[in-house]
């Protein structure tokens, strides 16, 4: 048996998304770090649609960037087009998305990767967790060579027993072409975790002069272009050296170096819809699809589902509308969305053809679904550490998730947490009201999932404090207090907050006739450019959240409240010798999840399924009058909290 001679902080198993930005903070900040990959040629890579963003889930990738991440720069270095989605209606859900270049961002975050000081990056397949009395110690890999570390944080995506389906064809793997890691599970359910099946799906990929795009309806990116990354001085050439980011005076029209700066503009994208003809071919053929067959035992996704999916659910619609992706800059590789299927190779030749503008179109690679484990989410606590095993953490689709972005804000805050632990500092939590990642990890601890979890906006309580375009204002102090964000950036912060309070107060304080200036902004029809007063020197981004914050107070204000009421809630612990089994009025089915799930706040055991008002009620009860003793836990001692 080989035991690698140095001892790591912090062990990362996979280099996804969650597991890049596990590494990179657990590395920034100072930790000895090791991200080991299966395949060092896929770190970073984009397995289903080659794109950031999009609604909520630009949220997320704000505010990793906000916090000091790296997906946001990776996306504005490699996206070859840039929208900013749902202008139509308020700021909270506005969402910017990026399509990217696809082997430029895996490229990319390759090279950061190899660059970041304290952190190694190896090719192996970790095969074990080692353990002992229920600590994490290290990992060993399917060759016997064993890795000592700290701490261990699981990143795995949809290698964990991956199975592959195209009809009734099945082959083992995590991804097309790659090999899936069929002994981890074990590993897991040795030490404890209970683990179930999740399927996703991917839609073909075609050959961009096999199609007719005069059929299809043009889309445009948009300009000025909405990048994610607050730090535009950061943003810098492949080729150049980590310590020489491009100044802002150099930057010129698009960042240099930058897919953009390549094309000298955006690619479009292409609307196009499928016929009557595709659902009578998927009627035709549904009982080929591993899916419909029962072949798959996974839960698929609710919120992406496959063309099959859409064709059974909704009879009632006539064509359902498909997205023509470019997947680069240097491929003729076409990402067909909103097209994901499992059905046989030859069903999906003809099925594809009967998209309009797509007649002719010849697949490159064919559409594929995979089932793999996951974990019951429920089984961490709020730092994403395992309940059933100290210092192993889980971050990204072994926690039931489905997204980059999703898992890129789990392995940040893992990142972080198992730094903390090996800094003997106490861990990180993100609030409801703070963050989308806080409503993402909350939601994952404490209600869980039997399907892959999606972000959406509507799942956040306080969404209009937690908008896109603000997430630098709530998170960067933060950022910097953990040793995430530098300090150039932290105080471009302070000096955008000091000039938006200095000119909000100018516009409160200065009238023209009867109304300040601060009311006529208010008005809907009036923006800031109106004003018969106003400063030339402010930068745009300024602008709008002056504009968001006079235009919104009201509801601004409204939400603060409430959201000062969930901080109390919060802020009040759940002790640790709470024993629920001993509050014998909680009902059953509360008592059952509280013992569970073991929540810390009151906050957090309100916002579990099946606990009541009343049972929360009871555990209030309960703390006020401290630890039971044996000779005060009677009948009747009991019977009195009721």
């Amino acid at each position: 048996m080989f035991v690698y001679p140095k001892k790591y902080d912090v062990i990362v198993v996979g280099a996804g998304h969650a597991g890049i930005e596990a590494g990179l903070a657990a590395a920034r900040m100072s930790c000895q770090t090791l991200l080991l990959s299966a395949n060092l040629d896929t770190i970073g890579q984009m397995s289903c649609n080659p794109a950031i963003g999009g609604l909520a889930k630009g949220h997320l990738a704000r505010e990793i960037d906000a916090l000091g991440g790296e997906m946001g720069k990776a996306t504005d270095m490699t996206g070859l087009q840039f929208r900013m989605l749902n202008t139509k209606n308020g700021p909270a859900v506005w969402a910017p998305r990026a399509q990217c270049d696809k082997k430029a961002y895996q490229f990319r975050m390759k090279w950061i990767c190899e660059r970041e000081p304290n952190l190694d990056v190896k090719q192996g397949q970790v095969a074990t967790i080692l353990h002992k009395d229920r600590q994490a110690f290290g990992v060993q890999t399917s060759l016997g060579a064993q890795y000592m570390g700290t701490t261990v944080v699981i990143t795995t995506g949809t290698f964990l027993r991956g199975l592959m389906h195209i009809g009734s064809s099945q082959q083992p793997g995590g991804r097309a072409g790659e090999p899936a890691a069929m002994n981890l599970s074990d590993s897991l359910k040795e030490l404890g975790l209970e683990l179930s099946r999740l399927k996703t799906g991917t839609p073909p990929r075609l050959l961009r002069r096999s199609i007719d795009f005069s059929k299809t309806e043009p889309q445009p990116g948009d300009e000025p272009v909405p990048y994610f990354s607050y730090w535009k001085d950061d943003l810098f050439h492949v080729e150049h050296s980590a310590s020489k980011p491009a100044s802002r005076s150099s930057l010129g029209e698009y960042p240099p170096g930058s897919i953009l700066e390549k094309l000298k503009g955006q690619m479009p994208c292409y609307i196009t819809y499928t016929t009557q003809a595709t659902a009578a071919l998927i009627r035709a053929n549904l009982d080929k699809s591993p899916m419909y067959s029962g072949i798959i035992e996974g839960t698929g996704p609710r919120y992406c589902p496959s063309i099959e999916d859409k064709i059974v659910k909704f009879p009632e619609k006539e064509r359902h509308q498909i997205f023509l992706e470019p997947e680069g800059i240097a491929t003729d590789e076409i990402y067909v969305n909103g097209f994901s299927t499992c059905l046989p190779f030859e069903v999906q030749v003809s099925l594809v053809r009967t998209i309009v503008g797509c007649e002719n179109a010849e697949i490159m690679r064919p559409a594929y679904a995979v089932e793999y484990d996951f974990a019951f989410p429920t089984q961490l606590d709020s730092s994403l550490e395992a309940k059933a095993c100290r210092n192993l953490f889980l971050a990204g689709q072994i926690n039931g998730t489905s997204g980059y972005e999703e898992a890129g804000a789990q392995g940040l805050m893992a990142g972080i947490n198992t730094a903390r632990r090996v800094q003997g500092r106490e861990p990180i939590a993100l609030r409801r009201d703070q963050a989308y990642a806080g409503v993402l990890v909350d939601d994952l601890i404490t209600k869980g999932t039997t399907e892959p979890y999606r972000m959406f906006t509507s799942r956040a309580e306080y969404r209009l404090l937690l908008r896109q375009d603000n997430a630098d204002l709530r998170l960067a102090e933060l950022g910097h207090q953990i040793g995430l964000l530098p300090s150039r950036n932290y105080q471009k912060v302070v000096a955008k907050q000091e000039m938006i309070g200095k000119e909000i107060e100018r516009l409160e304080s200065t009238r023209i006739g009867s109304l300040t200036l601060a009311q006529m902004l208010r008005r809907p029809e009036t923006r800031y450019c109106d004003l018969p007063s106003k400063n030339e020197n402010l930068a745009p981004e300024l602008i709008q959240q002056i504009e968001i914050s006079l235009k919104y107070s009201g509801y601004i204000d409204r939400q603060e409240v409430e959201a000062e009421k969930f901080r109390n809630m919060e802020g009040k612990r759940i002790p640790v010798w709470i024993d629920y089994d001993s509050i014998r009025s909680l009902r059953t089915e509360a008592r059952e999840k509280l013992s569970r799930i073991r929540p810390t706040t009151l906050g957090q055991a309100s916002r579990i399924s099946g606990v009541s008002p009343a049972d929360i009620g009871l555990l209030m009860v309960w703390m006020k009058r401290g630890p039971r003793t044996e000779s005060n836990q009677g009948p009747d001692a009991v019977d009195a909290t009721a």
